[in-house]
């Protein structure tokens, strides 16, 4: 292409830009009364964007850019203080800002920064369109939300570029870095299915609850089914399918955190969670087929908190750290079976840890200094997983009516007999 056909072409994108901010602007006029500026009015403004930039090149002179941005900034003042004037309410300023962003983007365009600029005005303009979307999630987040937001950021780009990367005890099993970025890891997903919990609502229903649920704590979704199961007999089916669906979330769960740590041995793995995974599924189906027709108002609230918090994040890495020291020791003074037997116990508190205990030791780097393949580590993870599980099914057992219970523990039977093909046919 020519240089002068890569000139129009860079104009034509910019015209495009001042086009897909300005149809949103032309839209909101619509539907409200006053406003700055419309499609001819961005298109105008992007084009002014380009031709102060191209001309900024051919004279050598940033200053002509400059100038055309500030001259935007005069004119963008006037009408808002015009418009202010007319209508005392019209205090907003989003429409001006979406016009300086447009003529920035322009002379981006017209510099033959091409990409970035559509991009950008593609966010700019679902930003705009998505107004009422992005006011009702703020709805949705408290104070105390936000704070735990800022410390999950803090612990991810604060703290972690602070630890050191490399192990620091005698057993080689303790890495800072590495131990504090799993710790952020599993926050991640914790807060990711609280903000879910907190979106969709805690009543939508018991599939949603599970589902959603599930990613923060399935143990929390089984305790709070099997109470209400007891307090309000009658919607044992649909209780059952909410606590199964949490339960299929926790082997999804357990698939993601290998993949971070150990993506080699993720397709292994993969296989073992789907047949569990399949089983429950298949078992969270037919209690679903006995619940049609029940009320949504049958759907019990799961009272689920924000999970991260820095005190809580760092009890998990010291629980972490000791599954490590444990693991490492049964490896280095116990038979190759100890270790299952410490995957049986530590699961059945925590499935996360000794998930990624395992995960870390059948790493290429460690496979040299470690006799823990991504086999028995997977055979590890899937004892691990059908522990917790089991010790849910108990806790259903104590607190659950007995319609309730019976469906739970027989599908914990079919879970059990998924885990057993699992560890003996699909390794």
């Amino acid at each position: 292409m020519s240089e002068e056909l890569l000139v129009f072409r860079n104009f034509g994108i910019a015209l495009f830009i001042g086009a897909l901010v300005g149809i949103e602007r032309e839209k909101r006029k619509e539907r409200e009364v006053g406003g700055l500026g419309g499609l001819r009015t961005f298109i105008l403004v992007a084009l002014g964007g380009g031709a102060s930039a191209f001309l900024s090149q051919s004279l050598q002179s940033g200053w002509v850019f400059v100038a055309g941005l500030v001259s935007l900034g005069m004119l963008l003042a006037a009408a808002h203080h015009a418009e202010v004037t007319i209508d005392k309410t019209a205090v907003g300023a989003t429409t001006e800002v979406a016009a300086v962003v447009v003529f920035l983007l322009g002379g981006a365009a017209v510099l033959g920064h091409v990409n970035v600029a559509v991009a950008v005005a593609i966010a700019t303009s679902a930003v705009l369109a998505l107004k009422k979307t992005l006011h009702d999630a703020v709805g949705h987040v408290d104070l105390d939300d936000f704070v735990s937001g800022l410390k999950l950021l803090f612990a991810s780009f604060i703290v972690l570029p602070l630890l050191p990367n490399q192990t620091v005890d005698p057993l080689g099993s303790l890495n800072p870095y590495k131990l504090w970025l799993l710790v952020v890891l599993i926050s991640a997903l914790s807060l990711a299915g609280y903000v879910a919990v907190r979106w969709l609502g805690p009543r939508r229903g018991a599939a949603v609850t599970g589902l959603a649920g599930g990613l923060v704590s399935s143990t929390a979704v089984t305790l709070s089914f099997a109470r209400r199961s007891r307090a309000e007999p009658g919607g044992d089916s649909a209780l059952a399918m909410g606590v199964l669906l949490a339960w299929a979330v926790m082997f999804a769960r357990v698939l993601v955190m290998v993949a971070f740590v150990n993506a080699a041995m993720a397709p292994q793995l993969a296989s073992s969670m789907a047949i569990m995974g399949s089983f429950t599924a298949l078992m969270a189906i037919l209690a679903w087929r006995s619940s049609v027709g029940a009320e949504a108002s049958d759907t019990p609230e799961v009272k689920v908190k924000n999970p991260f918090s820095l005190v809580s994040a760092t009890k998990f890495g010291l629980f972490f750290a000791v599954i490590l020291v444990v693991v490492a020791l049964a490896k280095r003074f116990l038979a190759e079976g100890a270790l299952l037997v410490v995957a049986a116990v530590a699961g059945s508190t925590d499935v996360d840890a000794i998930t990624l205990s395992m995960a870390n030791m059948a790493t290429a780097a460690n496979l040299a200094e470690s006799d823990v393949t991504p086999e028995f580590a997977t055979r590890a993870i899937v004892i691990a997983c059908i522990s917790n599980t089991v010790v849910k099914a108990g806790i259903v057992a104590a607190l659950g009516s007995r319609p309730f219970a019976k469906r739970i523990l027989l599908s914990t039977g079919a879970i059990g007999l998924g885990a057993l093909i699992a560890i003996f046919v699909g390794l």
